[in-house]
């Protein structure tokens, strides 16, 4: 399986750490926002906002910290004037790497994903340099507990799916991006919460990379999801199992 997958099941079972619960929930906060910002506050008419708050929710994100965000949004504190930026880079074994993050202050956000390339054995890159050899899709991810493999392989064709993957926990519907918001609703009417809906990078090929390349990278990967800035990374390595779950049990 790719390594865009793979990686965000580490996290998310890494998940249940009060660290990366604030992580994320600053990120949903800061998605949030900056969908208010753009959209207006009324859920039923802004789409990015609908689908910020419903994977607040499914991720049980309080709810005065989601009221706090749409106010956040409706301000006009600098502090909420996040930009959306994107990184590109190459990490160990030269596999291709992607960071999108939201920032107020791009030259703090540059130089911290910059050093972060260079400590661990990567190189930064101009924007281009590695999305060429990415599509950009609508990611949906919903638990196994929700619905067999087979039923909802048969929905997601008949409802403009592209591609899906499956790990021990739960399943990840890839779709055109115009598609996102619509499939990932009829999901949830159907089948019940979705855990992430969201635009990402899906590779077009991947890189396999051994244990000690694989090692390297997590460090990279792991340090780029802490930083405060960043949304998503999305990479092209690829693992196999044994390797995964030999780093995992350290």
């Amino acid at each position: 399986m790719a390594g865009h997958s793979k990686f965000k099941n580490i996290m998310h079972r890494k998940g249940a750490q009060d660290k990366k619960r604030a992580k994320i929930f600053s990120r949903l906060g800061k998605e949030i926002s900056v969908a208010v910002k753009e959209g207006g506050q009324d859920p039923e008419k802004n789409i990015r906002l609908r689908s910020a708050i419903g994977s607040a929710k499914s991720l049980n994100m309080p709810k005065d910290n989601i009221e706090r965000a749409i106010k956040k949004g409706q301000g006009n504190d600098p502090d909420t004037n996040y930009e959306e930026v994107r990184y590109e880079g190459y990490g160990p074994e030269g596999v291709a790497i992607i960071v999108e993050a939201m920032t107020n202050n791009k030259n703090r956000t540059a130089a911290e994903i910059r050093s972060s390339f260079s400590k661990y054995g990567g190189n930064l890159g101009e924007t281009g340099s590695v999305s060429f050899s990415f599509k950009r899709l609508g990611s949906i991810s919903l638990n196994k507990s929700c619905v067999s493999e087979e039923e909802l392989f048969d929905f997601i064709v008949d409802n403009g799916s592209e591609d899906y993957e499956s790990n021990d926990d739960e399943y990840t519907i890839f779709c055109d991006q115009k598609n996102l918001h619509n499939l990932n609703e009829k999901i949830i009417a159907k089948y019940g919460q979705t855990n992430f809906a969201d635009l990402v990078w899906k590779s077009e090929s991947s890189i396999n990379v051994d244990k000690n390349a694989a090692e390297k990278l997590f460090k990279l990967l792991n340090v780029l999801e802490e930083n405060e800035d960043v949304q998503n990374v999305s990479s092209n390595f690829e693992v196999t199992d044994e390797v995964l779950t030999s780093l995992t049990m350290q």
